[in-house]
């Protein structure tokens, strides 16, 4: 079944409803960035929650705000629609979308420790999306809270492959 929101646009967004969707926004345009009551979920976090492009794309066109982070849990801070686009695995083509929608990503933090989007891709350790991310020229000197750039995030985790990447593409 999975989660259960009591914003319809958040319920329509995880569900892959475009159509309703659709039909909210076209009623009221504010619906974009609600936050659920639950866990602060946006329409954006729940599409990328269950990978519907179609509607990531369709928030991302009518500026839902990327930034907005909803509530994990009390003890952890929240986490935006790129904590779940990467843990998704979305094809290389529909990282490119999200790369070309979503360009404040690759300059801003990340929220997870201060990281940016590629030091989470390092330690997803998603292959896919560490080179768009290095073609998109996000910076892979940037360090994190704890002081770790994103080569040094991949050497602890022993991902040989990514290391590789980050060094080439520095």
């Amino acid at each position: 079944m999975g989660i259960l929101y009591s914003e319809p646009i958040c319920q329509a967004a995880y569900q892959n409803d475009f159509g309703q969707v659709w039909q909210l926004v076209r009623d009221d345009s504010a619906c974009i960035n609600v936050r659920d009551g639950f866990n602060g979920d946006t329409p954006l976090i729940c599409a990328c929650r269950r990978g519907h492009l179609r509607i990531v794309s369709f928030l991302l066109k009518r500026n839902a705000d990327v930034n907005l982070k909803n509530r994990v849990s009390p003890l952890h801070k929240g986490r935006n629609c790129l904590h779940y686009a990467v843990k998704k695995r979305f094809t290389f083509f529909d990282y490119l979308l999200i790369i070309l929608l979503m360009p404040v990503l690759l300059i801003g933090y990340f929220l997870m420790a201060g990281c940016t989007p590629l030091h989470y891709a390092c330690q997803m350790k998603n292959q896919t999306l560490v080179p768009l991310l290095l073609e998109a020229r996000a910076d892979p000197t940037i360090k994190n809270k704890r002081g770790e750039s994103c080569l040094e995030v991949a050497r602890r985790l022993r991902f040989p492959q990514i290391e590789a990447m980050l060094r080439k593409g520095s």
